[in-house]
């Protein structure tokens, strides 16, 4: 999953709830109950000897860096070492590459850590060489049942592996139309509810108003998970130990069409949506765009990003086929792991509950938490608070529930294949149809590295 950008801290402190959780759950991992490495059966996996006095290392990205430093401020008794690093941003394999090393080691292992790949589930969840999985069950005995259940339904399910939680969502981040209702009203234009309509939107644009645009696909992200996660292609999907890709699935080449065609007409383009061009650029020129839900802090109202003022953006619904599923893509949404292999797992828990659910979680998220609570504070507030025009509340719940299933989570991630071979070549004028074979067999090769089984 894609890299989680720095957002804006929220405009207003939004109630949250803490989610109290029982100490029963870690009794039979508290100081001298598991040491000697004795089997923690309440728990699911074999626990260290604890030490409530041990300090705990925590990994973040510098997104998440606000929110591990409100939680040392708000718990002075407990001591940690908080240490960034990116994430997993872009498909980079750092965190596996580094949990490798300490496995060969023997120690090291981080606490906590912050991914912003869902892809980490599949290799954080099993033994590597004889040592056991870095990610700790959550559901068999570390949490209580009634905190995991508070997560919005589904969030989780990208975690679960053999009905074993391995980790919790931050964030959730469904796709959905961000437009700008100035531009609409100025043009007279309707809103798209369907990719049809936005095709045909974009060929009225480039006619009407040459240099307006509708998206971007410059970004590692942008292609696989808004628009073929989000137009329902098969184009990534894992099923055991079978990995396939289908560039030939009707949906899947209608997805290609579409951005060719949307590239062909200058109405998609292929700067990142992060870099200073593209707000200098396109600023005042973006008409819509679909996006997750992230898109809120990290662009719209980021000082260091477009910026824009009260009234201005407006949400809609995702866009679908037609023809096809109410659903839509998903871009990232953070996961927490814990480790296996912690000392003090009673503070990792309080730290893991305190980013998911408390007041600050809610105050300094830049986009949808995945705690339900938190979630519908977060939305009223937002919605309330006059910024964006539209249904806000009700586009981004209906997205949050709406997340098409059919795509697959393996041990990689799409991103680094879609930028190696993809976006050079549609950069330099070329099309994703003329990339999509050379696209499939880099995902193939990563995948048979990975140990898959290359499905048809």
């Amino acid at each position: 999953m894609p890299q989680q950008f720095p957002g804006v801290p929220r405009r207003l402190a939004l109630a949250g709830g803490l989610a109290v959780v029982t100490a029963l759950a870690l009794s039979a991992c508290s100081p001298g109950t598991s040491g000697g490495g004795e089997s923690s059966s309440a728990l699911g996996f074999t626990a260290v000897e604890q030490d409530a006095s041990s300090a705990i290392t925590v990994w973040v990205d510098s997104s998440r860096e606000p929110i591990a430093n409100a939680f040392k401020e708000a718990n002075p008794d407990i001591t940690v070492n908080v240490e960034t690093y990116d994430g997993g941003s872009g498909g980079s394999g750092s965190f596996q590459q580094k949990v490798a090393l300490f496995d060969q080691a023997g120690e090291g292992w981080p606490d906590v850590v912050f991914s912003s790949q869902q892809n980490d589930t599949a290799w954080a969840a099993k033994e590597n060489n004889g040592v056991q999985a870095f990610a700790a069950p959550l559901n068999k005995g570390y949490f209580d049942q009634s905190f995991l259940d508070g997560f919005t339904d589904g969030a989780l399910s990208p975690m679960t592996v053999d009905d074993t939680v391995y980790g919790v969502r931050n964030d959730l981040a469904p796709v959905v139309f961000w437009y700008n209702q100035a531009l609409f009203d100025q043009f007279g234009y309707s809103v798209p509810t369907t990719w049809e309509e936005y095709k045909d939107l974009s060929d009225k644009l480039a006619a009407e108003h040459p240099g307006f645009i509708l998206g971007s696909v410059g970004d590692s992200f942008q292609a696989p998970y808004v628009y073929y996660w989000g137009g329902e292609a098969p184009i990534f999907q894992a099923e055991g130990t079978t990995f396939s890709s289908n560039f030939t699935d009707p949906n899947s080449e209608k997805v290609t069409d579409l951005i060719d065609h949307m590239l062909g007409n200058g109405t998609l383009v292929t700067d990142s949506v992060f870099g200073t061009d593209f707000v200098t650029k396109y600023k005042d020129k973006l008409l819509g765009i679909p996006g997750p839900a992230w898109y809120s802090g990290a662009l719209f109202e980021n000082p260091e990003s477009l910026n824009y003022s009260a009234g201005t953006v407006g949400v809609g619904a995702p866009l679908t086929w037609s023809d096809g599923d109410k659903v839509t893509g998903n871009v990232g949404g953070g996961v927490w792991y814990a480790s296996s292999h912690s000392k003090n797992l009673d503070a990792s828990k309080k730290f893991l509950e305190f980013v998911t659910s408390s007041d600050q979680a809610v105050e300094l998220a830049a986009g949808l938490p995945a705690y339900q609570s938190t979630a519908d504070a977060w939305l009223k507030e937002q919605a309330a608070s006059g910024f964006y025009v539209g249904d806000f509340e009700g586009a981004l719940s209906t997205a949050a529930s709406s997340v098409w299933q059919d795509w697959g989570y393996p041990s990689f991630s799409i991103e680094a294949a879609y930028s190696k071979v993809v976006l050079p070549i549609i950069t330099a004028g070329d099309t994703v149809a003329s990339a999509a074979d050379a696209w499939k067999t880099e995902m193939d090769n990563q995948a048979q590295v990975q140990g898959y089984t290359i499905g048809q």
